[in-house]
């Protein structure tokens, strides 16, 4: 197995590493595990292209890469590029520093890189860590992730629905904010939804007296429906919730096309 391994943290992230090391687990001796991953930080890119300007790409070791670029970028880059058009059997994007759940999941550029793989027909995963106040004081606070990441996605692999056409299927993967001997097991989950949890501005004045603004992000344990993830991340699980890049509110389709033909 071929398996392509990028981030949104960037090429030098602790998460990284432990994404290589689920990686190699999974693709077994006499697999290959590739790395393209951003030269410096792209956390909150989505799913950014550098459309309108190049990027620069640099080996760093065998199959180990850094682009200055976005996470679906690096995905591009290795698909095109680096890995000569020859496709991964999987992408694993992660393991990123904090949680892509709830609204977390539309501003993410580790979902950026899973939902890019997806669009180019790669079987892909997200993998984000949660953290919080019992994972502040853990001697690696990756270490559920670390522990339960390979489990995971060869679960994932052998019993996840994989579809073959379209906006292809790909999975957000969250570990909960614990260490992982607390883990209480993995569900099936929907993206959740925290409300108060929403990104706001928040101005500041530089020392030169100039005017700028920070974006802020809310709080990060609030609690979502129950079924959905952030609601399994606190209640100790790993949540796994299968997302695809169609945007389409399918439910509200033939309700419109009702009242615009009426």
């Amino acid at each position: 197995m071929r398996i392509l391994v990028t981030n949104d943290d960037g090429i030098n992230a602790p998460g990284l590493k432990v994404a290589i090391a689920i990686a190699n687990k999974v693709a077994g001796p006499k697999g290959e595990v590739w790395v393209v991953a951003p030269a410096f930080e792209q956390s909150g890119v989505g799913h950014c292209i550098s459309y309108t300007r190049p990027m620069m790409i640099a080996r760093l070791a065998e199959r180990t890469y850094a682009a200055e670029g976005s996470p679906a970028d690096c995905v591009l880059a290795a698909i095109h590029d680096v890995m000569d058009g020859a496709k991964p059997d999987l992408v694993i994007s992660g393991v990123n520093s904090g949680n892509n759940a709830a609204e977390n999941t539309l501003y993410s550029g580790t979902l950026g890189g899973a939902m890019e793989a997806a669009l180019q027909g790669v079987k892909a995963i997200a993998l984000s860590q949660f953290l919080g106040p019992r994972t502040r004081d853990l001697a690696d606070p990756f270490d559920a992730a670390a522990e339960f990441g390979a489990g995971v996605v060869g679960d994932l692999l052998e019993k996840g629905l994989w579809d073959g056409m379209g906006y292809r299927l790909f999975y957000n993967v969250n570990f909960p904010p614990i260490g992982s001997g607390d883990v209480k097991g993995t569900r099936i989950t929907k993206q959740g939804f925290r409300g108060e949890g929403l990104f706001t501005a928040e101005a500041t004045i530089s020392p030169t007296g100039r005017r700028f603004l920070w974006i802020k992000g809310g709080p990060q344990h609030l609690r979502t429906e129950d079924g959905s993830d952030v609601a399994a991340n606190l209640d100790d699980y790993i949540s796994i919730t299968p997302l695809r890049a169609d945007l389409t509110a399918h439910d509200a389709v033939e309700t419109l096309r009702a009242r615009f033909t009426s």
